[in-house]
Order: C-alpha cells, then sequence, then structure tokens
C-alpha cells in the first residue's frame, strides 16, 4: 500500500485533476463526425423506402423487417387525385417507423412569374402545414417539398422554393427538399445539379433547409440492394444531403446499367420479404431514423 504523505498530495491532485478533467475532454471529440441539418450527430446510417401508394398495413408490418423509416406523402403524389397515406400516421408509428414526409411542388408551367410563384410558394406552404397538423405530426416536422424539374431551376421557382421555406417556418414547421442529386449539363461546359442550385440559393438565407437527394446512377449507387452498412447521404452527389434517394422503381435503363441485375425482371425494386413482388419501391438511405423528425 502506497503511503500518502503531505508531500505527495499536491502531484497527486494535479494527476486526478488531468485525468478528470482533460482526459475526457480529448476523448470526447468526434471524429469525422457528421451532423444532420437539426444538428444531430450520425454515429450511423439508416435504411428507409418511399412509394406513392400506401401498401396496406400488413405490408407495412413486413416492410419494418428491413427499413428504419418510411416515405409519407401529405398532398396527391405526381399523377395522382389522393394520398392514400392520409390518416395512417398512427399506423406507421405504432410500427415503429420514422417518417420523410412529402408534398407535391408546383411543375416549371405553372409558376409563370415571380408574382405568380410567390402567391403559390406561400398557399402551398399553408397547405402542407395544415396537412401535417391534420394528420397530427408535430411542430418542427420537416416537410419535403417534391421537386421533379432538373439541373438548374428558373428565377420564377426559386421564389417559389424560397416563398415556400420562408412560409412553412413562420408557421413552425421546418422545409426539406427532394430534389436531383444528378449532374446535367448547364452550359455546355459546366454541369450542375438541383441540389447544387438549391443550396446556391438558400445556404446563404437565415432559416435552415434539409436535402434530399436522389441519384440512382450506378455508381455511385449500388442499385436495388439493401447493404449491410447503409451509405452515407453524401455520396448521392450532394455532400450536405441528409436523405439519399438511391434506388428509384422503375429503374431507367441509362442509368442503371451497371447495377441492372439487382433490381427484378420487371425493372423495378422489392423488399426482401416481398417474394410476390406486391408492394415495388423506391429505396433510401439517412442519417437518421426519423429523417423528419416525425414521430
Amino acid at each position: 500500500m502506497l503511503k500518502t504523505g503531505g508531500a505527495m498530495k499536491p502531484r497527486i491532485s494535479l494527476v486526478l485533476l488531468f485525468l478528470i478533467g482533460v482526459v475526457p475532454i480529448l476523448f470526447s471529440f468526434p471524429t469525422r463526425a457528421r451532423l444532420d441539418s437539426q444538428g444531430r450527430q450520425a454515429k450511423r446510417f439508416y435504411l428507409g423506402f418511399d412509394r406513392n401508394i400506401y401498401p396496406g398495413d400488413d405490408a407495412m408490418k413486413s416492410l419494418r423487417r428491413d427499413f428504419a423509416f418510411s416515405g409519407y406523402w401529405l398532398s396527391p403524389p405526381p399523377e395522382e387525385k389522393a394520398s392514400t397515406w392520409v390518416g395512417k400516421r398512427e399506423v406507421v408509428r405504432s410500427l415503429g417507423f420514422g417518417f420523410l414526409v412529402l408534398y407535391r411542388g408546383r411543375i416549371e408551367r405553372e409558376l409563370k412569374n415571380s408574382t405568380r410563384a410567390n402567391t403559390l410558394g406561400r398557399s402551398d406552404a399553408m397547405d402542407a402545414a395544415r396537412a401535417a397538423k391534420s394528420e397530427g405530426f408535430p411542430a418542427s416536422t420537416i416537410i419535403f417539398l417534391d421537386i421533379e424539374e432538373g439541373g438548374r431551376l428558373s428565377p420564377a421557382y426559386h421564389s417559389y422554393l424560397e416563398t415556400w421555406l420562408f412560409t412553412l417556418t413562420e408557421l413552425d414547421y421546418q422545409g426539406g427538399f427532394y430534389c436531383s442529386g444528378v449532374p446535367v449539363k448547364d452550359d455546355g461546359k459546366t454541369t450542375i445539379t438541383t441540389a447544387d442550385d438549391i443550396n446556391d440559393l438558400l445556404l446563404r438565407k437565415s432559416r435552415p433547409f434539409t436535402i434530399w437527394a436522389f441519384n440512382d446512377v450506378c455508381p455511385p449507387s449500388p442499385g436495388c440492394t439493401l447493404p449491410e452498412k447503409p451509405l452515407s447521404p453524401a455520396l448521392s452527389g450532394d455532400s450536405t444531403a441528409d436523405v439519399w434517394q438511391y434506388a428509384q422503381s422503375p429503374r431507367r435503363k441509362e442509368r442503371t446499367a451497371y447495377c441492372a441485375r439487382t433490381y427484378a425482371a420487371d425493372g423495378n425494386c422489392y423488399a426482401p420479404g416481398d417474394t410476390a413482388h406486391a408492394w415495388f419501391l423506391d429505396l433510401d438511405s439517412a442519417t437518421w431514423p426519423d429523417p423528419s423528425n416525425g414521430r
């Protein structure tokens, strides 16, 4: 047993102070840490899916075996007149799913000019907030605006996005954008993605937003697969993305030639447990199991 006489106490005190105070600080710094748009550290990545039509309660139980989160349409999806997801939030939540909450954005020809774009941006944001509240989504839920346009967006579309985002924030919800991470020609010499265009427009603004990038080009996409270690959304073509849609149904042949064998014979993507091929899916990877913070 060591004797701790009076001359030894200061030295031991200094050592203890170092061990208690300094060492924990050194080990507390994360390495290569990734933060999502809400400032949360992503220690791993999570798999999810989205589809326009609600697959059914029994199907959702089966899909939960493979996926941490699910898309959820507040508005009618593209080419649909109604959302079959409406009224299903509690079922989806009770199964343990996180959410990717979606609202359909306008197409370019609907906007016409900045004045009309601002009007539509405000009315769409108000409708999205009303729908989210009606479905029981809490304040600060991230609602992703579905943008089907590709490449650089027009000045009118920029106005639409800004008004939509700012109005939604004023209504106590957060805004996100589902947009392309696939590079397209911009001026013959350079390329641009819609995600880059939105970041250039809004990063200097004061309100936060989240990017959900789609990029099904193989590579970087692995195709219709569920990797044991889900891939980082930063590989989507937008390093700021919190969500990456890496596979779509049906597949685009010109983008997926190198991973065609991962899709079913009909060109769609299905969950491993869906042997009957009843529910074709789009596949996603995210920095958080509840990307919309909607639980």
